[in-house]
This record gives structure tokens, C-alpha cells and sequence, in this order.
């Protein structure tokens, strides 16, 4: 694995705007290669065999059906609770 270097934590502090010492950069840029080492042993691992996992849970997404529930109420007169309205809709203000 490449070394990560201290101008790669300048790059990536200038990016997060992070303020480090140099002693902070240094520090990260030994522990960062330390742990993508260590990452990189994943690729010794032989997963050939193993299906794809996309969920381990083994739960589904759970819908229910839509369905139209009639109303009673005229339509007037659920619109005469509003504060205000046009065109038979309720007015609201404007949220953007």
C-alpha cells in the first residue's frame, strides 16, 4: 500500500477545514497508512463462494394496500374550518 504522505492530510484537512499542527499531521498520516494496511488484508480473503448479501435480517418491506375511505362530510363544509381559501383548496403561506 502507498504511503499517505503529509501533503495528503494537507489536502484532505483543506477539504474538512481542519487547522493541524504538523506534529497532528504527521500523527494522521501514520495511523491513516496503518489502518488502510490493515484494510488491504481484506483482499486476501477468498469470497468466490459467498452469495451477495444485500439484507441479513431477512425482514421485507412491509406495505399495505391503498384504499379510498369515503367521507361523510361535505366538502364545503370541511373547507369552512380553514382560516382561508381559494379555488376549494385551503390557502397556507408560502414555505420557501
Amino acid at each position: 500500500m502507498n504511503k499517505i504522505t503529509t501533503t495528503d492530510i494537507d489536502k484532505l484537512a483543506t477539504l474538512a477545514r481542519l487547522g493541524l499542527t504538523t506534529t497532528e499531521k504527521e500523527s494522521l498520516a501514520t495511523e491513516m497508512t496503518a489502518i488502510l494496511d490493515y484494510v488491504k488484508q481484506l483482499d486476501e480473503v477468498d469470497v468466490s463462494k459467498v452469495e451477495p448479501t444485500s439484507q441479513v435480517t431477512g425482514l421485507s418491506n412491509v406495505t399495505r394496500e391503498d384504499k379510498i375511505v369515503e367521507c361523510d362530510i361535505e366538502r364545503s363544509e370541511l373547507l369552512s374550518n380553514a382560516s382561508e381559501t381559494d379555488n376549494g383548496f385551503i390557502k397556507v403561506r408560502s414555505v420557501l
